[in-house]
C-alpha cells in the first residue's frame, strides 16, 4: 500500500479549505487529517495530528501564517510547510521564507500543480518550478534583508562540495527537479537524491527552498554557470 501523506489544510476561509479537501482527498496516497482557521488553531493541530505537510495560508485573523510556520518548523521540524501566496500581491509570504517554510504554492495553481506541490514538500524535492524559482529569486532576494556574501564565503562554500555536488548545487539553484538533474548530468534520480543529501548537509541547509536562497546570496545563480576556479 503506498504511503499516505498526511495534510493539515490551514487558510480562514471555510470555502477554501472545502475547495482543497476535495482536490486532496480524490488522490489515493493523500489524506486531510484535519483543518484549522487560523495560525493558534494550526500550532495545537500540527502537535495533536503529526501532519506531513501543512498547506498555509499567511493573511489570517489572530496569528499569521508567517508566525506559525516559524512555531511549527521549531517545534516540529520533521513537518513541512508549503506556504499558499500570490507574488504579485502577497509579500508577507517571503517572511515564510525566513520562518522555515519549505515551499510555494500559488493561489490560482492548478489541480495538478497543487497535487505535484505537495508531494515534493513531501518527499524533500523542490516545490518550486523553474518559472516560480526566477520570481523567487527576483522577490525574495531584496526582501531577505541579508547583504550579498563576500567572495570569501562563497569560496568556503563551493570548495566543501566536490565537483559533482556543486553541480548538484547549481542545478538546485535554478529550480529543476530531481529528475531533470539527472538527465541533464547523465545519472540516476537515486544518485541525484543522494548527493542533494550531502549538499544540504554540508550548506547546513534544511532543505531545496533555502538552498536556492543560499545560492542566490552566494552569487552562483547566474546561468547555469560554474564560480570561477571550478
Amino acid at each position: 500500500m503506498t504511503e499516505q501523506i498526511r495534510v493539515l489544510l490551514v487558510d480562514d476561509q471555510e470555502l477554501i479549505r472545502l475547495g482543497f479537501r476535495m482536490v486532496l482527498e480524490a488522490e489515493s496516497d493523500v489524506v486531510v487529517v484535519g483543518e484549522a482557521g487560523d495560525g493558534n488553531t494550526a500550532i495545537s493541530q500540527v502537535a495533536a495530528l503529526q501532519p506531513d505537510v501543512v498547506l498555509m495560508d499567511i493573511r489570517m485573523p489572530g496569528l499569521d501564517g508567517i508566525a506559525a510556520t516559524e512555531a511549527i518548523v521549531q517545534s516540529h521540524p520533521g513537518v513541512r510547510v508549503l506556504v499558499l501566496t500570490t507574488f504579485d500581491l502577497d509579500e508577507y509570504a517571503f517572511g515564510a521564507i525566513r520562518a522555515g517554510a519549505s515551499g510555494f504554492l500559488l493561489k490560482d495553481a492548478q489541480r495538478h500543480e497543487m497535487i505535484a506541490a505537495l508531494r515534493a514538500v513531501h518527499r524533500g524535492d523542490a516545490a518550486l518550478s523553474p518559472r516560480i524559482t526566477r520570481m523567487l529569486l527576483d522577490h525574495v532576494g531584496p526582501r531577505l534583508g541579508d547583504a550579498p556574501a563576500p567572495a570569501a564565503e562563497a569560496a568556503s562554500v563551493t570548495d566543501a562540495l566536490t565537483e559533482r555536488e556543486l553541480e548538484v548545487f547549481l542545478a538546485v539553484a535554478r529550480g529543476l527537479t530531481n529528475a531533470e538533474i539527472g538527465d541533464a548530468l547523465f545519472v540516476s534520480e537515486s544518485t541525484v537524491k543522494t548527493h542533494v543529501g550531502r549538499v544540504l548537509s554540508k550548506l547546513g541547509a534544511r532543505d531545496r527552498i533555502h538552498a536556492v536562497i543560499l545560492a542566490h546570496r552566494l552569487g552562483l545563480t547566474g546561468d547555469g554557470t560554474e564560480p570561477g576556479g571550478r
